[in-house]
């Protein structure tokens, strides 16, 4: 595992669950306003800050404090150790929640019909069909839907979640968004901060890109027509 970044303690990341967190390095999408830009940027084959004994260690001596492990980035499932990794974890007594892109289908149906994973995350970044043009990427397009059915379909809990950022969030890219998530459990909706490091940081400038509360609000109301829970972050 290429590991880029550890965080010890977190009581947000992983709902109902006190957990640390791994950052692994590396990521097959280029999204501007990305607050991970050291991660996103980083070779998936590169050298890490930190190894997987370090985390087994730290977990070893927080046995009873920490619940949980949040394993995010970067894109996860880039890294060809993830199910060794995700198989210790578990086999040491703790909950993972895997955060993704869902650019991997294969990888979370592996993951989870080997019930490694408790929680699923999946950013949502814009309707799938949008995906090459917006995120300058070679992504089949099928591969966001297929990682939305499998997430629905065998993920023991699961959220989708979306940061929203013109021009890869209107009114009808979320009508579109939201009939690919038809009944799914959870879906958050996510301000674009603006003054934070950016993957691209010229991004930023341009005022019309970001939304008003009042427009995340908006938003909000299309997606509460087929989802079951929508929340504000």
């Amino acid at each position: 595992m290429r590991i880029g970044g550890f965080q010890k303690n977190s009581l947000i990341d992983f709902p109902g669950t006190v957990a640390c967190a791994v950052f692994t390095t590396g990521c097959n999408f280029f999204c501007p306003y990305c607050h991970n830009p050291d991660l996103a940027a980083g070779p998936v084959t590169g050298i890490g800050s930190h190894n997987a004994q370090d985390v087994f260690i730290f977990l070893a001596s927080r046995k009873g404090l920490v619940d949980g492990v949040v394993i995010t980035g970067g894109e996860p499932c880039l890294q060809p150790d993830l199910t060794d990794f995700i198989f210790q974890i578990k086999h040491m007594g703790f909950a993972v929640k895997l955060d993704t892109n869902g650019s991997r289908p294969q990888v979370l149906t592996h993951l989870l019909d080997l019930s490694l994973v408790d929680y699923v995350a999946m950013d949502v970044k814009t309707a799938p069909n949008l995906y090459p043009d917006i995120l300058k990427t070679s992504l089949r397009v099928d591969a966001i839907k297929e990682s939305m059915d499998v997430i629905m379909a065998k993920a023991p809990a699961y959220e989708f979640r979306t940061t929203c950022v013109r021009p890869f969030i209107t009114e009808e890219i979320m009508e579109k968004i939201c009939r690919q998530i038809r009944g799914a459990q959870k879906y958050v909706l996510q301000k674009c901060s603006r003054n934070v490091q950016m993957l691209d940081p010229h991004f930023s400038r341009q005022a019309d890109r970001f939304f008003s509360d009042l427009e995340i609000q908006e938003l909000k109301a299309i997606a509460e027509k087929t989802v079951k829970t929508v929340i504000i972050r």
